[in-house]
């Protein structure tokens, strides 16, 4: 099923979000870049998806972590609220972190917060610069009548009690604006980067009757989500998740509040409370398990054994969510990377099928996987003393086994398949073992993707409409060298006569021009202009009009441009 990195925390200080040069120290890269920069390195050690930070900009500029959205078309593109780029960076920036990513052959996951919106005029009014920076111009504005409480609560609300800013009303709100305006918001954002999935935000207080269609529409049909229901009572996760048909999947916070109390306090935890815990006991398939996020970490943190919690959730069943502040080796991160880097091989490559309870008492708990060659784990959270248990196995007799872990010796089952395991004591979260057939260890091969990024030029947009005697920069993709690159123009015909023309240029890394092409009211719709690359760095288009009608002075457009990024920078 792969593993996903939360790819973001909130560090320590002032500001609730990632290190950004926006702070004053310009040595510090923006956080697209950083992630950019790792992206080889992610797929490497396993991660098959990444799940990014909410890429709109905030309403409190440069201190915004995202969670307060402000304009639904605004990446890091617009000068609004004080900044162009949001806290991580700018829309290229962006661009090329998810182009990267897709490059290593990485899912990308967006952090999606359609229950609220920030930054209005304090009167419920929103409204946006347009693609030339002219204030009130930009699409999708809002009114008083498009939230809660001016119109009633939606129908399809689990809990509405927390209020983290203007609380929008797709359903109720006035002539459904909002429930347009969002999906429309949500295909164009998808369109844009190339999006895989979606994190959905606080869905406690987002309408399903809202939430259903919105992931059916447009580019987001068939995509990956998971459902932040922050809640430790499984049926309610389990009615959300009806509520929505299935169409997305659920945070298991049942199982790490567990995991929380096993870790910080194993003294009160009983061990066999693991068997079949949480959500993902029993919705495997449903479930996003995970031991820390950027909330928890903030408020109810696990402050010691962590790894055995990552043992626990990298070899049971669900689909297992690693939190960057954890792996990584960063200022002001935890470091678990060669523990996490181990068990996510074990993940991908041992741990499969159904789950069969091998052993489980106050201190130890036992499972084995008995999909593919099977694996066999045990966990032990006593921080002083070694536990060695004979457990029953699906292994034939005989079979020589290895742990993976690095943490006990070589077994092999008895005549009656059998195994012996001594378990290790949880010394700072290590006390666990993982039993296979042997095998060697070997890095993750990475097999690169291409990424298709829509660049809608529009007045009301954040690029700029086709112009004339002016050539207009639609976008710069970072491509690889000696790839095919192609560019699918749509665009706005009305009224056009006959020597109306669209001139588009493709310039290189050197800004010299490499390719070029003509479009008039005769050119079928999508005509691309295709290159070789023969540089690794930043391509350049550039749109240019002429003999355009009085009422379609600046054609509408859309390029869709298919490329290989970089495997590294």
């Amino acid at each position: 099923m792969g593993v996903l990195l939360q790819a973001f925390f909130f560090g320590p200080g002032k500001v609730q979000g990632v290190p950004s040069p926006l702070d004053g120290d310009k040595t510090i890269p923006f956080w697209w870049d950083h992630l950019s920069a790792q992206a080889h390195d992610l797929r490497s050690s396993g991660f098959s998806a990444v799940w990014l930070p909410p890429p709109l900009k905030g309403s409190s500029g440069s201190f915004s972590n995202g969670y307060d959205p402000f304009d639904d078309y605004d990446l890091g593109s617009k000068d609004q609220k004080g900044i162009i780029p949001t806290r991580y960076g700018t829309r290229e920036q962006l661009e090329r972190c998810v182009a990267m990513m897709r490059g290593n052959g990485i899912d990308v996951y967006a952090d999606m917060v359609e229950n609220q919106r920030d930054g209005d005029d304090g009167h419920f009014n929103f409204a946006y610069v347009d693609a030339f920076g002219q204030p009130g111009k930009g699409r999708f504005p809002k009114g008083p009548n498009d939230f809660h409480p001016h119109v009633p609560e939606d129908p399809g609300v689990f809990d509405d009690r927390f209020q983290f800013g203007r609380d929008l009303a797709p359903i109720n709100g006035e002539g459904r604006r909002v429930f347009r305006g969002l999906m429309d918001a949500g295909d164009w954002l998808t369109r844009a980067l190339d999006i895989q999935g979606y994190r959905l935000d606080d869905v406690k207080g987002v309408s399903t009757q809202f939430l259903l269609p919105f992931l059916n529409h447009g580019a987001m049909a068939g995509k990956f989500a998971v459902g932040e229901f922050f809640d430790g009572n499984i049926g309610l996760i389990q009615g959300w998740m009806n509520a929505v048909q299935h169409r997305s999947g659920a945070f298991d916070f049942p199982l790490r509040f567990m995991l929380q109390t096993m870790c910080n306090n194993p003294g009160a935890f009983n061990m066999s409370a693991l068997d079949h815990a949480g959500l993902s006991g029993v919705d495997p398939l449903g479930a996003v398990t995970f031991v820390e996020n950027h909330d928890t970490d903030l408020h109810s943190p696990i402050v010691r054994n962590k790894a055995l919690a990552y043992a626990y959730i990298l070899t049971a069943e669900g689909y297992p969510c690693v939190f960057y502040r954890d792996y990584s080796k960063d200022a002001h991160c935890f470091g678990l990377k060669p523990e996490i880097d181990r068990l996510i091989w074990i993940h991908e490559h041992l741990a499969s099928g159904g789950t069969l309870q091998r052993w489980k008492d106050p201190g130890v708990f036992a499972f084995e996987r008995l999909g593919g060659g099977r694996l066999l784990v045990a966990l032990n959270k006593d921080p002083n003393t070694e536990r060695t248990i004979t457990v029953q196995t699906g292994f034939p007799p005989k079979t020589p086994l290895q742990d993976f872990t690095g943490h006990g010796h070589a077994v092999t089952t008895d005549a009656h398949s059998n195994a012996n395991l001594n378990v290790p004591r949880n010394n700072n979260g290590l006390g666990y073992v993982c039993y296979a057939r042997p095998a060697q260890i070997t890095p993750f091969d990475v097999r690169g993707l291409a990424v298709t990024q829509d660049y809608e030029g529009a007045g009301d947009l954040d690029i700029k409409p086709a112009t004339e005697n002016q050539a207009v920069t639609v976008c710069r993709v970072f491509a690889q060298a000696n790839q095919p690159l192609e560019a699918q123009l749509f665009f706005d015909a009305t009224g056009w006569a006959q020597d109306t023309a669209i001139h588009l240029e493709l310039h290189g890394p050197d800004n010299v021009r490499v390719a070029q092409h003509d479009y008039n009211r005769g050119t079928p719709q999508g005509t691309a202009l295709k290159f070789n690359t023969q540089q690794k760095g930043f391509h350049i288009f550039r749109i240019q009009s002429a003999n355009t009608p009085a009422q379609n002075k600046m054609p509408g457009y859309k390029l869709r441009v298919k490329y290989s990024a970089p495997q590294t920078i």
